[in-house]
């Protein structure tokens, strides 16, 4: 999948350690882990704004996408 997940650059960015930001945000370290690696399929917009706030960015600062052309294509996951 195209998207990419750059939580690991904004940590680093804001000298922040992943075992303190999830402490701050209410994750499991493990949850938190699986998310910076990429490793899930989705995650649910109040994570996601409680993540920004506690590193104050923007949820584009910490996803990314590489163009792909299948894309485009229709899939039943979706």
């Amino acid at each position: 999948m195209p998207i990419r997940v750059t939580l690991e650059e904004m940590l680093a960015r804001r000298g922040m350690k992943a075992r303190e930001l999830a402490a701050k945000v209410g994750l499991s370290e493990t949850q938190l882990s699986l998310f910076r690696s990429g490793k899930v399929k989705g995650i649910r917009f109040g994570t996601l704004a409680r993540l920004c706030a506690a590193l104050e960015c923007t949820p584009g600062e910490l996803l990314g996408y590489d163009h792909d052309d299948g894309d485009l294509q229709a899939r039943d996951e979706d």
